[in-house]
């Protein structure tokens, strides 16, 4: 590893310090996420795991300007989202975070190279050019010749790499993946998590990836457990700065 390398993989990407959030109020509050500290470099692949409902996604949707918390901030590349106005969150989101989600979400009347185009198609992109570009980022995923398909005549690891191809097309900065392969079966999981690991992941980018599932644990770079709402470091991560 090249001393440059290095410098970039410890550079801060995100910084969420003492999030919290809770729902509801008085007896029916139930707090999701309490006091979590967190710090995401670029160049590197952050698992967090934890059992369904200990606040994962909750987290997550605090990272990536989705959800508000009730206490704590998120700084990403030094400046703190939260102090951003609707307008400004949306473009945070849009042109800095890539979503790849457990189901997908592919539109199912769409081909797969519009399904890809959309992020471009929401910057107002022309129609023509984002189809083209969509077709590129299809190539890097493996499914050079599938851009005239629907998602439905795809399998479920195809479909996920068009997710992955949709999430990377703007360049975001951060990916963030939601249970990537929940919907696969073991060796398809390992076989995505494998290639997002050796071509997405660069020095320059930061992945994120919620996870219960133990058989991808190993193309980690470091694991965070989650648990009733805490952050905490697992035996793979002790000394891990």
């Amino acid at each position: 590893m090249t001393a440059d390398h290095e410098t970039s993989v410890k550079a801060e990407a995100i910084v969420a310090t003492g999030l919290t959030k809770w729902f509801g109020a008085g007896e029916t509050k139930v707090t999701a996420v309490n006091q979590v500290g967190l710090v995401a470099h670029f160049g590197e692949m952050l698992f967090i795991v934890g059992p369904s409902g200990s606040g994962k996604t909750t987290m997550l949707s605090m990272i990536s300007g989705i959800l508000r918390p009730n206490a704590g901030n998120v700084k990403v590349k030094g400046a703190d989202i939260w102090t951003l106005n609707n307008d400004q969150l949306a473009d945070f989101r849009l042109n800095t975070i890539g979503f790849v989600f457990q189901d997908y979400h592919l539109f199912p009347r769409l081909t797969t190279a519009e399904n890809v185009a959309i992020p471009l198609i929401l910057k107002q992109h022309d129609w023509n050019e984002s189809i083209s570009e969509a077709r590129k980022q299809l190539a890097i995923v493996g499914l050079k010749n599938r851009g005239d398909m629907l998602p439905v005549k795809l399998s479920g690891g195809e479909q996920q790499r068009v997710a992955i191809a949709r999430a990377i097309i703007s360049r975001p900065e951060i990916l963030i993946f939601d249970e990537p392969t929940a919907s696969l079966d073991g060796d398809t999981g390992r076989m995505i998590i494998a290639f997002v690991k050796e071509n997405i992941l660069n020095e320059n980018r930061c992945i994120l990836i919620v996870t219960h599932d133990a058989r991808i644990n190993e193309y980690a770079d470091r694991i965070l457990h989650m648990e009733d709402g805490h952050l905490s470091a697992g035996a793979e991560d002790q000394g891990t700065e």
